[in-house]
Formats: C-alpha cells, structure tokens, sequence
C-alpha cells in the first residue's frame, strides 16, 4: 500500500513537470494577483518545475535496481531459544534470506515474515524493546527466553526476548516462525 502510494506521488509529480509548461505556454493564466497595493509588482515565475525529478528508490522499482541488494540479502541472524518445552525448538541457528538458508527449522517461513513484516509500520519496532514504563498485563508465559543477533534487512540487530509479561509475550508471538510458536 506504501509502495502504491509512492509510485502514485512520483508519477504525479513527472506528469505535473512535464505538463506544466505546456499549459502556460499558450497565453496568460487567470490568476488573483493584486492589482494594487506593493505587492502589484510581483510576477509570478512560470515555467516547468524548478526541481528535476530524482530516480526512483529500490523499493519502488519492483527490485529491478542494477547493482542494489534486495533488503532480504542484507538478513542474517543468529536465534537462541532456551526452555522453550518444545522438542527440537531449543538451540541456536542461523538463519540467512535471500537466498533462504541456514540452520533455522522454519527457514523459508522465518524469511517470509520478516519480509512481510518489514514492509510495514509494524517492522521499525519488530526487535525493540518494550520500553520502560510501559503498562503491561501481568500474564506469565513461561520461562523461554530467546536472543537475536545478527543484521536485518541492513540495521544491526541485538535483542532478548522471553514470555515474562503480556508485553513480552506480544513480541515473541509476532516473531513467530523465527521463535517457535509456545501457544
């Protein structure tokens, strides 16, 4: 939706630039000047668009950007799970994507939520912490506990996450499938 509401701003943007000076090229334009009074001296200035339009960013060029990293290449992270209570969960993997790889077991899953999750609002606070003072309910969720290290779509990334509070149990649930699922 962000990218559809860019690439609208943009073309709207060249179409105003390029059509511009055709339509005051063919006489005066009505317009509210002051007739008298000091300002009865301005003119406006017409004419294309003083500011050139600049390329288009990656993300808004369907990916087609010569010698530029998808931000899925730039994902590489290191998960530690501890007494998570489910077989298999517990442990450290890498997980890498574009291309998916790594030790992670839910490899291609895990790369496709932080992708669908980085596209949006919701992807700036993906590994922040709960800030301090924050009103949480006081739900125990357990005793997992899991770290994330590495880098995510090019921001380092270093965060703790455990099931302590309803806060925390938010943030792990919205890291499902990169932390296992303990609903």
């Amino acid at each position: 939706m962000l990218r559809r509401l860019a690439l609208t701003a943009v073309v709207s943007l060249a179409a105003l630039s390029t059509t511009a000076p055709a339509a005051t090229a063919t006489g005066p334009v009505p317009s509210a000047l002051p007739t008298a009074g000091p300002l009865s001296a301005v003119q406006p200035a017409l004419g294309p668009l003083p500011v050139p339009l600049p390329p288009l960013p990656s993300f808004l060029d369907g990916g087609s950007g010569v010698g530029q990293q998808k931000p899925a290449e730039r994902t590489r992270l290191t998960v530690t799970v501890e007494r998570s209570g489910v077989a298999g969960a517990d442990g450290t993997f890498e997980l890498t994507c574009g291309p998916t790889g790594g030790t992670h077991p839910e490899r291609q899953a895990a790369c496709d939520r932080l992708s669908e999750v980085g596209a949006t609002r919701a992807g700036q606070e993906l590994f922040r912490a709960t800030p301090e003072g924050t009103m949480c309910t006081m739900i125990y969720g357990g005793d997992a506990s899991a770290r994330i290290v590495g880098t995510w779509e090019g921001r380092a990334v270093d965060t703790t996450v455990t099931r302590g509070d309803g806060c925390e149990i938010a943030r792990w649930n919205n890291l499902v499938p990169v932390l296992p699922d303990l609903r």
